[in-house]
């Protein structure tokens, strides 16, 4: 008596690599379906993208990326290209960027450039070149140059860019909005009964430093307050700029109550300043971050400081790229939101 398996042969030939042909062929659909299933396509049926992957799985496929980048003219790479002083930012994106394509089949290349040198333009070219990316990522303070969007566009590679303030159409532009957690820290300040506030700004070519204190003179305006001139410094969104600045600040006299660092890495230095010089936080002096990186828990006191949520802004921006966006272009938790710790109390007169 002959026993009947109903389970259908794969068809799968172990001399040769499965090709899609394979797929389509076993799956009853048509390349293209299976392209996009590969590919993460949000506009395929559940159970056909299920049927789909069941055969990939059996047949053990995987997308040669060689023959992918022939077909499609370019490789499977995105380029995170940035040029920004801050090592944990840069981590956190490229985390966000590796969520958004989980699944997609593209891969990420790095390139760190520094936007002053005369070869700038040309190194970035280079690298898009030779990789022949797919389309690049672009984070401060590269994001705000215009010449980069310029080259991007002449020779017509894909980009997002990440910035404070729209720089671009809407499907070029991931924005962070600074100014509205430079407020915040502002209002969180003068609700405390600061007076005399001190500001560490990030460096003049990043738009953030910029975006970060008109947010913050707003909140004092709203407050009847200003910032006071001989109180600002302008740092560069490191440790040492942070303790250096910080220095000078509470050299003044009278001393700021309260200083608001345009990142957490200057504000860290902040505390380390006030620590040598035996003032107290947040009993003598109040002391806001920004961006609210890991750092910022882990410091004593902990660090009441602004929320950006860096690796969600990175795995939106890739998805807008290679086309996986599914959700608003503005959804409300992507916008900056003050979280208060330790470092921040009462003015203490």
């Amino acid at each position: 008596m002959s026993t009947h398996n109903s389970k259908p042969s794969s068809g799968r030939d172990h001399g040769r690599r499965p090709t899609i042909n394979d797929i389509a062929r076993i799956a009853g659909v048509s390349k293209k379906t299976v392209s996009r299933v590969i590919n993460a396509s949000p506009f395929v049926r559940s159970d056909t993208r299920e049927r789909i992957e069941a055969v990939i799985a059996d047949l053990g496929y995987a997308p040669d990326p060689q023959a992918r980048a022939l077909a499609y003219g370019r490789s499977f790479l995105i380029g995170l290209v940035y040029d920004n002083p801050n090592p944990q930012y840069v981590v956190n994106m490229q985390l966000g960027l590796l969520d958004g394509m989980k699944g997609s089949g593209f891969e990420l290349v790095v390139h760190p450039c520094d936007r002053n040198s005369p070869t700038f333009l040309a190194d970035l070219k280079g690298f898009i070149e030779r990789q022949r990316l797919f389309g690049v990522v672009l984070t401060p303070s590269v994001s705000e140059d215009e010449r980069a969007a310029k080259l991007l566009n002449d020779i017509d590679c894909s980009y997002v860019r990440v910035a404070s303030v729209s720089l671009d159409d809407p499907e070029h532009m991931i924005e962070t909005r600074d100014r509205i957690g430079g407020r915040e820290a502002a209002v969180h300040l003068a609700d405390l009964g600061h007076t005399r506030i001190g500001h560490i700004s990030g460096p003049v070519n990043f738009r953030s430093s910029h975006e970060r204190r008109r947010g913050f003179e707003e909140g004092l305006a709203e407050r009847s307050q200003v910032l006071t001139g001989r109180y600002v410094v302008e740092g560069a969104y490191t440790f040492e700029s942070g303790f250096q600045c910080a220095l000078n600040l509470l050299a003044q006299q009278p001393r700021p109550t309260a200083i608001f660092a345009g990142n957490d890495e200057m504000a860290a230095g902040v505390l380390q300043a006030a620590r040598e010089l035996n003032i107290s936080v947040p009993e003598e002096l109040s002391v806001v971050g920004f961006d609210d990186f890991q750092i910022a828990s882990r410091l004593w006191p902990t660090l009441t400081t602004v929320r950006t949520p860096t690796r969600e802004i990175g795995r939106l921006a890739v998805e807008r790229l290679i086309g996986r966006e599914t959700e608003a272009r503005d959804p409300q938790d992507r916008l900056p939101t003050l979280i208060v710790r330790k470092s921040t109390a009462q003015a203490p007169y």
